[in-house]
């Protein structure tokens, strides 16, 4: 369920029909610049005297499910740090995916540390993911720049930011990922889980934290 919900490829898919995918996942340079990436993440926030309460952490990169929406929406790759000391990456492999995944970890790397000082609630509000959203992918376009900047931001029409921001406002207080997931995710992804929509594009939570930020 997992694994479906995030576009992560299953057990039970994994086959000799991908056997290509699995032997691009080998790429040893794909696993060193995401290891190095990471490092240099955790480093910019030591050098700001910032202390890492976690001091080891574990990464890793899986399959993304190519037939998946949530990988189709989010072009192949997408990554999770929510978790402090653990991170992963997920992609269908590609040149471009290789080349994007080490700016996605930053970005996650970023919400690691970031949890590591704000306690998560299963009450959180939309107003703290459009701010969270927003200061990782700053963050990663720091280290990698805009050309990087992920699908969750590039893709959102900058006419409709005037009535997007509009529609968040009225909900930055709302909780639960049920009610939350349209504002951050878009109606699309709300619909594909079932929860209520409230009229976004894709991933138009993610573009206004990071120009709110």
């Amino acid at each position: 369920m997992a694994n479906n919900r995030l576009g992560i490829m299953a057990p039970s898919d994994v086959d000799s029909d991908i056997a290509e995918q699995i032997e691009q996942l080998e790429n040893q340079e794909m696993w060193e610049s995401c290891n190095r990436a990471i490092e240099e993440a955790l480093t910019r926030f030591e050098n700001q005297g910032i202390e890492l309460k976690v001091q080891e952490y574990l990464f890793t990169i899986l399959l993304a499910n190519p037939q998946n929406a949530y990988t189709i929406m989010n072009e192949g790759y997408c990554g999770d740090g929510g978790i402090p000391g653990y991170i992963m990456g997920w992609l269908v492999p590609s040149k471009e995916t290789i080349k994007r995944l080490p700016a996605a970890l930053t970005h996650e790397t970023n919400h690691n540390i970031r949890y590591q000082y704000i306690k998560w609630t299963n009450d959180v509000n939309l107003g703290e993911m459009i701010v969270s959203e927003g200061l990782a992918e700053n963050f990663a376009t720091t280290v990698f720049g805009e050309e990087l900047l992920g699908p969750w931001v590039t893709k959102t029409d900058m006419e409709l930011m005037p009535l997007i921001k509009e529609i968040i406002y009225d909900g930055l207080e709302v909780t639960g990922f049920d009610n939350i997931t349209s504002y951050l995710y878009g109606d699309e992804m709300a619909r594909i889980q079932h929860f209520p929509e409230v009229g976004l594009p894709y991933c138009a939570g993610y573009a206004t934290g990071y120009y709110l930020i």
